[in-house]
């Protein structure tokens, strides 16, 4: 499979277009906060949050949810389906928390019932601002039906990621996708990680996301691990593993021979 030019390099990833309608995402090692005001660099970030994304995406395209994702690679890169990136940032918000508490002043993880979902412009020189869908349309980002579709894919995602972060005995406070188009379907793209999710430990309320190194509060790796360690062990998720369907496929083989 040809590798062609990069198609983007952001702070945490770097794309490239491969032929076929293809492309790779390969995770980095960096961390951003503050819209990259700060930066650090953490060994082996980059492979957690990519095993995390390929779980999560995995999961909820067995649940019904158009992805972009194919199948990971290997250790930090995921092959994926080349899509039209919506410029928006799609959040849901289950409990107050970050920009929400500053601008309601309401307490911190308030619950948020029903959820909250909002959008947000994707333009670095704007700070990424918070708009409405009268703005979408005006902006010509996505129309009516657009919009309606982008809502129920983000609300039915977030709900079903939810129910299963329960069950590994996270509470997730809030998330953020991002949407495009892959031959005129709205998909989820990007990933899905500690990166991306607000996660508290259910039972103590330890942070254990990208906040650790927002608010300097522990190191980051130990809580992406430990993400990692709780996903890896519910059964709904241990079949779609790209190294537990590598190693089924090798013993399958080592049966015929």
């Amino acid at each position: 499979m040809l590798v062609h030019a990069a198609i983007y390099e952001g702070k945490a990833k770097r794309v490239r277009r491969l032929e076929g309608g293809l492309a790779e995402i390969e995770f980095k090692d960096d961390v951003t906060a503050g819209n990259g005001q700060r930066h650090a660099v953490f060994l082996g970030k980059g492979i957690l949050c990519c095993r995390m994304s390929e779980l999560l995406l995995s999961y909820l395209q067995k649940e019904g949810t158009p992805t972009h994702l194919v199948r990971r690679v290997s250790d930090n890169v995921l092959l994926v389906r080349e899509v039209d990136i919506i410029p928006l940032e799609v959040v849901v918000r289950f409990q107050v928390a970050g920009s929400l508490e500053k601008r309601t002043g309401l307490p911190h993880r308030t619950q948020c019932n029903p959820p909250i979902y909002e959008l947000y412009f994707k333009r670095d020189d704007l700070g990424d601002p918070m708009i409405n869908e009268d703005h979408v349309r005006m902006l010509g980002i996505a129309t009516s039906d657009e919009l309606q579709t982008i809502r129920s894919l983000a609300l039915g995602a977030a709900q079903k990621l939810y129910d299963l972060l329960l069950r590994a005995q996270l509470a997730l406070v809030d998330l953020k996708f991002e949407v495009g188009k892959v031959s005129q379907q709205i998909v989820l793209a990007d990933e899905i990680s500690a990166d991306t999710c607000r996660l508290r430990d259910l039972r103590t309320g330890e942070v254990l996301d990208k906040d650790v190194f927002r608010q300097n509060l522990a190191e980051l790796i130990p809580a992406y691990r430990e993400v990692l360690r709780r996903l890896e062990a519910l059964p709904e998720l241990q079949s779609l593993s790209f190294d537990k369907r590598a190693a089924a496929c090798d013993a399958r083989s080592s049966d015929e021979v």
